[in-house]
């Protein structure tokens, strides 16, 4: 169907785009941006006034929790909260059950993915099998099967020698090798360390947990020329080495959630397991360094980290309860709110979620246009009122994970439409 999108302010970063324009849909495709091609007739029409047309986002931390873990979220209702939130390409890790480790599990996931015609998902194949350490995995046949890349998830990897020869196999072929930087041992508490962790009688993760896996990361790099990406980084002397190693030119890339970069250890309150996160909430130093560091490009993309959990995992005493919060429908209010606050702008806040974290995926999707709005690249979109408020309802939210640290706060801006393809899959 033949989509004309009309009076909306059409803001593409990777193009420097920021102006009003209609857009022109044929065949799932832009066919034209302000220019509309001779001959085109429009089957429908969105009127976009006041709002901001926007490439898809891209969410490069969603867990899905299909296949194993089907209590905490269903396949049909993770993706139903990823439109919801105007994500249209999102990349899962491997730690389902069974684990992504066998090219077999990969096309299943992806085939019931591309049966709900929702969201492009793109899976992370294990980086050793079953996330042990030890083996590492088949990464040609599971490249084959779709994976963009390699993760332990968040099962650190002990021994340095498997990290060494996982990353020379990957730098070997070109593969990328996802990983969350923190120390098997030193990484063991439920809260950061400090004055709040110490009265509440919290065991504490200590900032050297991420900066000791990452000073380890980077020297492998360099042995190895690997190209790595970092998930999840949450520490102002983590972004000092993330910065320093960029200096020298090394491929290395990273992400920061949502929740490090809105929140902080406080935050926890009196032991609220909404707030139980991984990697745990730091001081408020740690997220004026990452907010300035995600400004600046040090940090390259913003990602939800959506953790679907069920009631009785959260509703244990803190310390026992399981790490994770929803987050796919507040991407969007939540970049947003960091552009306005930080003063990086509206174009910065919507690269961070959209053209900067597709170009982290293999060969920029080869071309396809996701990320961005080009005329014959997929109509991927996210038509967003950003003016529009609303509240965290937990109740209301699409994912079956109802648990978020952010539940009964008001936000700005959401998504009214969502493009997939050129199809209307959500407003």
């Amino acid at each position: 169907m033949n989509t004309l999108i009309t009076n909306g302010r059409v803001v593409d970063p990777a193009s420097g785009t920021d102006k009003k324009a209609d857009i022109a849909i044929a065949d799932g495709k832009i066919a034209g941006i302000g220019s509309i091609p001779a001959g085109f007739k429009a089957e429908r029409t969105i009127d976009a006034a006041g709002c901001i047309v926007a490439p898809g986002l891209v969410d490069l931390a969603a867990r899905l929790r299909e296949p194993g873990y089907e209590h905490e979220g269903m396949l049909e209702s993770e993706m139903a909260a990823a439109i919801a939130g105007g994500v249209t390409s999102l990349v899962c890790p491997p730690d389902t059950d069974p684990v992504l480790d066998e090219p077999g599990l990969v096309e299943m996931l992806k085939f019931r993915a591309e049966k709900l015609q929702c969201a492009r998902l793109f899976p992370l194949g294990a980086l050793t099998r079953n996330l042990a350490g030890g083996v590492l995995t088949e990464m040609a046949e599971l490249t084959e099967a779709g994976c963009i890349g390699f993760s332990q998830a968040d099962v650190p990897l002990a021994d340095t020698q498997v990290l060494q020869r996982a990353l020379s196999y990957a730098s070997t072929f070109g593969y990328t090798v996802w990983l969350r930087p923190q120390d098997r041992d030193l990484g063991k508490g439920v809260a950061a360390s400090g004055p709040l962790a110490t009265r509440l009688g919290l065991a504490g993760v200590p900032v050297s947990a991420e900066t000791i896996a990452i000073f380890t990361i980077v020297e492998l790099m360099k042995a190895t020329g690997a190209r790595v990406h970092l998930c999840r980084i949450s520490s102002a002397r983590g972004v000092a080495l993330v910065r320093e190693a960029k200096a020298q030119g090394l491929p290395l890339t990273c992400d920061v959630s949502i929740n490090s970069l809105h929140l902080v250890d406080t935050d926890i309150g009196y032991f609220d397991s909404r707030a139980r996160l991984n990697p745990p909430l730091r001081q408020q130093g740690d997220r004026e360094a990452l907010s300035a560091a995600l400004a600046d490009g040090t940090i390259d993309a913003l990602v939800s980290d959506h953790t679907p959990v069920e009631a009785d995992a959260k509703t244990l005493p803190f310390a026992e309860s399981e790490a994770g919060a929803t987050g796919l429908e507040l991407l969007l209010p939540l970049a947003l709110q960091w552009g306005e606050r930080s003063g990086a702008g509206v174009a910065r806040a919507i690269e961070v979620i959209t053209s900067a974290p597709a170009r982290l995926l293999a060969a920029e999707d080869a071309g396809t246009g996701i990320g961005r709005l080009v005329e014959g690249g997929v109509a991927d979109l996210c038509i967003a009122d950003p003016g529009l408020e609303w509240q965290v309802l937990p109740d209301a939210l699409k994912s079956q994970g109802k648990h978020t640290p952010f539940a009964g706060y008001p936000m700005q801006g959401r998504a009214r439409h969502t493009l997939v393809a050129g199809r209307i899959v959500h407003g």
